[in-house]
């Protein structure tokens, strides 16, 4: 061999290792004015639950003060959040939903 080769290595592809996105939960909290029904209502058109789910999870939240409607990734649970905080404002009830990072 003279002085002039050249040895070629074959590269190595890595993959970025990607981080699955930080979920973060929506609540639901018991308020005395807003109505089960209501709240069904709301469960059913913004989260997309069935009459009989809608109506365990706004349950939960009355009797024991909050319920986890949904775990998500943060912009759909701030979305969602806004969206039935809007619908409840708009129809004069004090509905009140957070969406808390999941830990």
């Amino acid at each position: 061999m003279s002085d002039n080769d050249i040895t070629l290595k074959p590269k190595t592809k890595s993959k970025p290792k990607l981080d699955r996105p930080k979920l973060y939960k929506v609540i639901l909290f018991n308020d005395d004015y807003t109505p089960r029904e209501f709240v069904v209502m709301i469960l059913k058109a913004v989260f997309r639950m069935s009459e009989e789910t809608g109506y365990r999870v706004m349950m939960t939240a009355h009797k024991m003060g909050s319920s986890v409607v949904v775990i998500c990734t943060k912009d759909i649970a701030e979305t969602k959040v806004k969206e039935a905080m809007d619908y409840a404002k708009d129809a004069g009830f004090p509905l009140m939903l957070t969406a808390e990072p999941e830990e």
